[in-house]
């Protein structure tokens, strides 16, 4: 992943170089280098990074898109787009206990294997 995001940069440094100026290809470039730095490497395909913030230390998860359906989650999202609005940049914050967001991980995990049966 490091050497991709190298070789980008190499090649985005060539590119303007070579035509003293900004060309919409370096533009277009540079954004796929800057998305590329946002997404941490262990949050994988299908799956994006959750804070739950409230109590002690907050706590960071990485979630499967699936449970973008769970209604218990969804309540969650509800509850931060209350507290934080759209803003967020980065991970997305959730105001409950690290523990809830465990039972609502362990939730989704039964209801799967249920409906896989």
């Amino acid at each position: 992943m490091k050497l991709k995001l190298f070789i980008r940069k190499i090649q985005w440094v060539l590119m303007l170089s070579a035509s003293k100026g900004t060309s919409l290809k370096a533009n277009k470039l540079k954004e796929e280098i800057e998305a590329e730095k946002m997404v941490p490497e262990d949050v994988k395909q299908g799956h994006f990074a959750v804070i739950a913030v409230k109590g002690g230390e907050p706590k960071r998860f990485i979630m499967e898109l699936d449970h973008l359906t769970n209604p218990a989650f969804m309540k969650l999202l509800e509850q931060a787009e209350e507290e934080y609005g759209f803003q967020q940049k980065g991970v997305l914050a959730v105001p409950c206990q690290p523990e809830e967001l465990q039972m609502i991980l362990g939730e989704g995990r039964k209801r799967r294997i249920s409906f896989e049966r």
